[in-house]
């Protein structure tokens, strides 16, 4: 079987778990349609847009050729935008073969319709979604890239596709655990950039920590209840999916999510925040799935709402706070279906 591994996109997450792979395997190449990042990577082994000063592995090369970087591949991760994953695994099926793992690593949902990644990647190549494998968990890009210790989940509806990836990615810096609920670790991903959102605007109106640790805790709460709904485990939500991911990027200067909800608490408005970031900033579009998803669901996300009135509607962050601590008095321990927590605790 052939050693090689492609990764589609090289921004800062893919061309991270790129070096992760070029450590354990002899090769790597990284797709990118832009031919001067590709020059880049494969003459200065750096990629200073997205991982400012990283070095990257010698055998990791770069092609804008998507043809050239999947042929021969035993498997294939996918680290494109979310509102570019249906393009990319559309271009992608032409050169897939049924024999290659499919792995991804992109946490947010496809907007239009509302579907996880796994659903749209598995609609463009016409597999089932039990073939697809899914990649989370706390990871800084600019800590991977670094060797720093990292552990992260993989998720497939279909164990032996996790543990092909769990031992594609393990090494001694990049610890892998496996989970079945593929459900649950793409909900937890994609749901906690929400709450890194507002913790960001929390920070940047000033409101201290016993608000951001407020905003977390009740943010887990709102995840793990739609998530329930939607047919996840809620233990899923307390490993590194859901409070790990939920901690690492709601705290840290790494985190897009946390730094563009902070310039929304310091009065900037969206267009100005996203001009300023220049890169992807998934909470935003991750808000307003949510926003419907809550609908569709009869589930209620009061910090999602509130996020998408500040968004998308111009509500001034902090009349958003003051609503969301105006509102009627709640138990803390959530109502779930009975039959859904029975379901887990059999």
């Amino acid at each position: 079987m052939s050693n090689k591994v492609a990764v589609l996109v090289a921004g800062s997450w893919g061309t991270a778990l790129a070096s992760v792979l070029a450590a354990n395997h002899p090769e790597v190449v990284l797709w990118s349609r832009n031919p001067d990042q590709v020059k880049e990577i494969n003459e200065q082994h750096t990629n200073n847009r997205y991982l400012p000063d990283a070095q990257l592995p010698v055998n990791l090369k770069a092609t804008s050729d998507m043809g050239e970087a999947v042929s021969g591949a035993k498997a294939v991760v996918i680290v494109a935008p979310s509102k570019a994953m249906r393009q990319v695994a559309r271009d992608l099926s032409a050169h897939w073969q049924k024999d290659m793992l499919v792995i991804h690593a992109t946490k947010g949902f496809e907007t239009e319709t509302l579907k996880r990644m796994s659903t749209v990647i598995a609609e463009e190549l016409g597999c089932e979604e039990g073939r697809i494998v899914v990649m989370s968990g706390p990871s800084h890009a600019e800590e991977v890239v670094k060797r720093c210790p990292t552990t992260v989940v993989v998720a497939s509806l279909t164990e032996s596709e996790a543990v092909a990836a769990q031992d594609l990615f393990m090494n001694s810096d990049f610890r892998v655990y496996t989970n079945r609920d593929m459900v649950g670790v793409e909900l937890a991903g994609a749901l906690k950039n929400i709450i890194a959102l507002g913790a960001g605007m929390s920070d940047g109106l000033g409101f201290g920590d016993n608000a951001k640790a407020a905003l977390l805790t009740r943010g887990l709460a709102e995840i793990t209840r739609i998530g329930v709904e939607m047919g996840a485990n809620p233990l899923t939500f307390s490993g590194l999916a859901g409070v790990g991911d939920l901690v690492a990027t709601a705290t840290s200067r790494h985190s897009r999510n946390w730094r563009a909800g902070s310039m929304l608490g310091q009065g900037k408005n969206l267009d100005e925040v996203l001009d300023s970031m220049g890169m992807v900033v998934e909470g935003v579009r991750t808000t307003q799935a949510a926003h419907d998803i809550s609908k569709k669901y009869g589930v209620q996300m009061p910090i999602a709402d509130q996020l998408y009135h500040v968004l998308f509607l111009n509500r001034n962050p902090r009349i958003a706070v003051e609503a969301l601590m105006g509102r009627d008095p709640k138990t803390e321990m959530e109502t779930m279906k009975l039959e859904t927590w029975e379901q887990w605790h059999r």
